[in-house]
């Protein structure tokens, strides 16, 4: 099934951690919140390792070096290289690199992350709009950022300095739920300018050329919690993914998919890698899996059954996104998602 025409999860009949070579995964709502582990995270992602899998974190937040993530992941259980981690700071820095001259200021408007990114390719790290900048960067640069630095954003992209933002994410799961994201802090200068920031992170190109010359995968699997970034990042790249439950994503939003957003896979949390994923067949009318049926009925859903929560889900995305085609599902899923326990 191509991932333009997709209706309905796929199925796999080996486990997700044997049918891919890398696993690129996202690291706030899959692997930690807050920066605390998520529940079978540590354990699912050693087993997924011990059994030959690589695994590479690709994660939107510029805020921390790779070196920073890796050793934070260490600490949690999950030994990382800091070869092994991928940001958006990283994607933001080459893409300046290729349109400004080699040794050129860079205005920064985030974290030491971004910093990192932008020595590495040669660049100089600057803090004012009168230092003469090239290019101005923008990325997440935590909740205590000065509203000063904005400003100084804003002076420079007024006086026709181009504009580059690592993400666009508007918002971020932390440990007391969710949070603004650089999203917020872009349109903040936004508002001030009226310019628009060349963006770099997922779901657009950039970033996945970034991934790819940096782990090499032949056959990835993307897997996260968010259908507006790492799963329209997958399909834009062509490549399969695994949403998980544990982050940004409910089912409400999952049975809302558009085309775009539509994962291949879908499972509460990361042990999904360790295993095959249910067919989803065409059954009475409508689709099934495991014990559930799902079906579209006078403009509702129908849900009959029983069984495992994640088989009616999964059920009920196919009948929402046939249903839907190529447009939105707008119907009320409350009620089935409840039954569910979703």
């Amino acid at each position: 099934m191509s991932q333009q025409s997709r209706t309905m999860p796929a199925g796999s009949a080996s486990a997700l951690s044997e049918a891919y070579d890398t696993a690129l995964l996202d690291l706030d709502g899959v692997v930690y919140a807050g920066g605390e582990a998520i529940a079978h995270a540590v354990e699912s992602l050693a087993t997924a390792r011990d059994g030959g899998m690589h695994l590479a974190y690709v994660t939107n937040n510029a805020l921390r070096t790779p070196d920073a993530v890796a050793g934070h992941l260490t600490e949690l259980g999950i030994p990382t290289e800091e070869s092994d981690v991928i940001t958006s700071a990283q994607a933001v820095a080459r893409l300046i690199s290729e349109q400004v001259p080699e040794g050129a200021r860079v205005l920064v408007i985030g974290g030491e992350g971004l910093r990192v990114a932008l020595r590495e390719r040669g660049l100089v790290p600057v803090d004012s709009a009168d230092d003469d900048p090239a290019a101005v960067a923008q990325g997440f640069g935590g909740p205590d950022l000065p509203w000063s630095r904005f400003a100084e954003a804003s002076y420079a992209i007024r006086r026709g300095v181009p504009w580059f933002a690592s993400n666009t994410d508007l918002t971020i799961p932390s440990a007391r739920g969710i949070a603004p994201g650089n999203g917020a802090a872009v349109e903040v200068v936004r508002i001030a300018t009226g310019a628009e920031p060349q963006v770099a992170g997922k779901p657009l190109p950039p970033m996945h050329r970034e991934t790819v010359l940096r782990t090499g995968a032949k056959r990835p699997l993307v897997v996260g919690d968010r259908l507006d970034t790492d799963i329209e990042g997958a399909f834009n790249g062509g490549v399969d993914s695994l949403l998980v439950l544990t982050g940004v994503t409910d089912g409400a939003q999952l049975l809302a998919a558009k085309p775009e957003h539509r994962p291949t896979f879908v499972d509460a949390d990361l042990r999904g890698m360790l295993a095959g994923q249910p067919e989803v067949t065409e059954r009475d009318g409508g689709f099934g899996c495991g014990g559930w049926t799902a079906s579209v009925r006078d403009e509702a859903f129908v849900l009959d059954g029983d069984g495992e929560a994640m088989d009616g889900l999964r059920a009920l995305c196919a009948a929402a996104w046939t249903a839907a085609g190529d447009g939105v599902c707008a119907l009320d899923a409350g009620k089935v998602l409840d039954r569910l326990g979703l």
